[in-house]
């Protein structure tokens, strides 16, 4: 039978030898029935595997809609426009038919599917080992990172690691989210990590710090809820992003800006990125973060789409250099000289009326090409640096000095004085207070709140319980948001799938 599964592939690859290429019976498309016979369609099927890394960051939903806003909207922290439908989420309306709750799931499946497809054809050719060997570790870190998505946002999900190729294949049951960690995420990583991959990489493929930061961040997940899987595993977090630290390569940024430099991609303070270009495709966060309607760039439609709300950013401490002007966020921008005439006073400052994110404001974009060329982080050092704090101190009943260097630091960009002598509950809490100031709107806030099942309060300033937290929304967290609901479409259409909650 004809397999359910077709991977289309532009020829976007750097062939090494034509005379081989010649040799492929060109079609225009890779299937699963196509027969692998050079290294370079290989590589086409490697290629395959990274497509739906973009539902990180890809338009979705309403009017100013994106795939990232839905974990930023479940925090209580953002706010969008109303046909993004962030009100829903924010409110805890949501429910199975909700944007974006289908679309992460089917391009996770899909990249999925496109892993399983990619490695069972470059397993079958014959060409140089260690080249193999690292082309396959890059397509299993790859659905690692797919399925690590999938149980935190879903919980038990259907384990699928062979190419669906007969309809009695295509309606599982869902599996525990453990065994999806046991049996798939975490043997993928370890398989990958015995691999040659270069130390880093600067075109976006996954480098050997890549898959020490993702496994670094799946042990500390697996310590912590849902699984809690034991001490050993944060001792297992520490060491993979102690490697990452360590063996150089990655800096912190001197100043925040530098994030938003399209020169920078792929370098400096960034380990892993979802790649866009801005001829070929730009990213989509940059429109959807301007403020709606303001005209402060060439953008034919400046969204509103994503918006931090008051209470998180005057929840900074004081003297804390992210919130200046421009650094984090900004409150206001010159107007486009193409919207306001000659002698308006907003040509040189058009008050914004609120905070808005800074963090994906390509400045060449916004005030002359309306293309972004900013790539969307996976994973920057000041993220691991605060993994191995968090990690270590739980290993060790306390910060050990690295621990306490590596949140200083971050501190000290900050322009905030350092921290010592804490205690291991305290020094916790120290660190997750930092992920949420430095890595916000970056989607890790939401997944933090999940596995450590507290709530940063920007009111109070103390660490809620996740169950019975109260957001600035005035809405109150219940076991039903821990995790999304299997969409309404997979229900219908798998008998054997059951619902999350009530929804």
């Amino acid at each position: 039978m004809k397999t359910l599964y077709i991977i289309l592939i532009a020829w976007a690859v750097t062939l090494t030898s034509c005379t081989k290429f010649l040799d492929e019976a060109p079609t225009g498309a890779l299937t699963p029935e196509t027969e692998v016979t050079s290294p370079e369609i290989a590589r086409a099927f490697a290629n395959a595997s990274y497509a739906e890394l973009t539902v990180l960051d890809r338009g979705a939903g309403g009017y100013g809609g994106n795939t990232a806003e839905l974990m930023e909207f479940m925090t209580g922290k953002a706010d969008g426009n109303p046909q993004t439908e962030g009100f829903r989420f924010y409110n805890l309306t949501y429910d199975a038919q909700s944007f974006y709750i289908d679309d992460w799931w089917q391009s996770l499946y899909r990249g999925i599917a496109n892993c399983n497809l990619s490695l069972q054809k470059i397993s079958e050719i014959e060409f140089d080992e260690a080249t193999k060997s690292n082309m396959l570790a890059e397509v299993h870190t790859l659905r690692a990172l797919y399925y690590f998505y999938l149980v935190r946002m879903y919980g038990d999900v259907p384990k699928i690691t062979e190419v669906v190729d007969d309809l009695s294949q295509a309606r599982p049951n869902r599996a525990p989210a453990k065994d999806i960690y046991d049996s798939i995420i975490i043997p993928d990583l370890l398989l990958a990590e015995q691999s040659s991959l270069p130390w880093s990489d600067q075109t976006g493929l996954v480098s050997m710090s890549a898959v020490k930061s993702l496994l670094a961040d799946v042990y500390l997940t697996y310590a912590g809820y849902p699984v809690q899987g034991g001490d050993q595993y944060y001792a297992e977090s520490a060491a993979r992003s102690k490697e990452v630290i360590d063996n150089g390569g990655y800096t912190l940024f001197d100043e925040y800006s530098e994030m938003t430099l399209p020169a920078n991609k792929n370098k400096g303070e960034f380990i892993w990125q979802v790649q866009f270009a801005a001829d070929i495709t730009p990213n989509d966060l940059t429109a959807k973060t301007l403020a709606l309607y303001k005209r402060v760039s060439v953008y034919s439609d400046e969204f509103g789409g994503l918006v931090p709300t008051r209470q998180f950013v005057e929840s900074y401490p004081d003297g804390d250099k992210r919130v200046e002007e421009r650094q984090f966020f900004y409150t206001w921008y010159p107007g486009n000289p193409g919207a306001y005439p000659a002698g308006d006073p907003r040509r040189d400052s058009v008050n914004l009326g609120g905070y808005y994110l800074y963090k994906w404001f390509d400045r060449q974009a916004v005030t002359n090409t309306a293309r972004s060329d900013l790539n969307y982080t996976i994973y920057r050092l000041a993220d691991v640096m605060l993994m191995y704090a968090e990690a270590s101190n739980r290993a060790n009943g306390g910060p050990d000095n690295f621990a306490e260097d590596y949140v200083n630091a971050i501190r000290e960009r900050a322009g905030l004085g350092p921290v010592t002598d804490l205690g291991m509950t305290a020094f916790e809490e120290e660190v997750w207070n930092q992920r949420y100031l430095e890595l916000c709107y970056e989607g890790k806030t939401w997944f933090d709140m999940l596995r450590t099942r507290k709530v940063r309060n920007d009111i109070t300033g103390e660490f809620d319980d996740f169950v019975g937290h109260t957001t600035v929304w005035g809405k109150t967290l219940t076991e039903n948001q821990l995790l999304f609901p299997i969409p309404l479409r997979e229900i219908n259409n798998n008998p054997n799938l059951t619902q999350n909650g009530t929804f």
